[in-house]
């Protein structure tokens, strides 16, 4: 049974959901760029959530988002639903489409610094997979540094989605910078100079191996129907916070261990039938589902 996941107003997290047996279902097209980007539009609208960066791979997303009211799960069950029925339709396919093995990943960044290289490291995700040399050649979609502090306006998709329904005919995403920032242009910068940093990183790592880049008509030849002939690593960490500073991550996995305590605590006394037994701040799914009362948050 997977631990259950702290969920306060106002986190940040790095969030990252694969597709089943690793398959290219998000590779680049533009029905496919078109269907993630509008989904998010509507996703973050509807559930109020803050989008810092996004990069979408053929066989993973990842997000860099801001949470103010305590609704990722929420706001991730209706993106994952949407994206995987529209773009299942354009495939012509009916069966899961993301990893059933588990959920989405959500890693918490504790300090400014740490969302900064999250975002950064998001936005190099298609250098590091050794798809593309500049991650602004990524063919699919790829918020650029330059665009946070400004809107992307995408119109609904023709496929899956009806013209005469409930959904927007066009909407706005806005890419924000995170409020524990001064400004916009701030954390551009910031970002920007660390995915710099990252780009040469893996272009010096690249050339010391030998190593070519696959270049973005090779990524677009690809079948979205294959998968990477590597074997995807497994049983290692899946950490559920990010920090550089040794002792902030500390305190932070001394927190969640805090929390997982109390949880299993109050989860016990529940079970046993003691009246009004309070859950530690942050509980999610039993206090949306059951109403079980909980701590106020830090």
């Amino acid at each position: 049974m997977t631990a259950p996941r702290r969920v306060l107003p106002g986190t940040s997290y790095l969030v990252t959901r694969r597709c089943s047996e690793r398959r290219f279902f998000l590779k680049p097209t533009q029905a496919t760029t078109q269907i993630f980007l509008y989904l998010l539009a509507v996703a973050a609208r509807r559930y109020e959530v803050l989008v810092h960066g996004a990069c979408v791979l053929s066989n993973h997303a990842h997000l860099v988002i801001t949470d103010p009211y305590g609704r990722l799960p929420a706001f991730m069950q209706y993106l994952d639903s949407l994206v995987a029925r529209a773009v299942n339709t354009s495939l012509g396919r009916f069966e899961g489409f993301w990893a059933s093995t588990e959920t989405y990943s959500a890693v918490e960044p504790l300090a400014p610094r740490d969302v900064v290289a999250k975002t950064a490291y998001v936005l190099a995700n298609p250098v590091a997979a050794g798809l593309v040399r500049h991650a602004a050649e990524w063919p699919g979609l790829w918020t650029a540094p330059e665009r946070i502090g400004s809107a992307l306006t995408v119109r609904r998709p023709e496929v899956f989605f009806s013209a005469d329904g409930d959904m927007p005919a066009s909407i706005e995403l806005e890419l924000t910078a995170p409020r524990c920032f001064a400004s916009a242009d701030e954390f551009r910068s910031a970002v920007s100079a660390n995915l710099r940093t990252l780009e040469e990183k893996y272009e010096r790592r690249f050339a010391r191996e030998g190593r070519r880049f696959l270049g973005v008509a090779r990524v677009l030849a690809q079948s979205p129907f294959a998968r990477p002939a590597t074997r995807e690593p497994r049983f290692g960490l899946k950490p559920r916070i990010a920090a550089r500073d040794t002792w902030r991550r500390i305190e932070g996995i001394f927190r969640d261990q805090d929390f997982l305590q109390e949880y299993r605590q109050a989860w016990r006394g529940r079970r046993a039938g003691v009246a009004n037994v309070l859950f530690p701040a942050g509980t999610y799914l039993l206090r949306v589902l059951h109403g079980v009362q909980c701590a106020g948050a830090a």
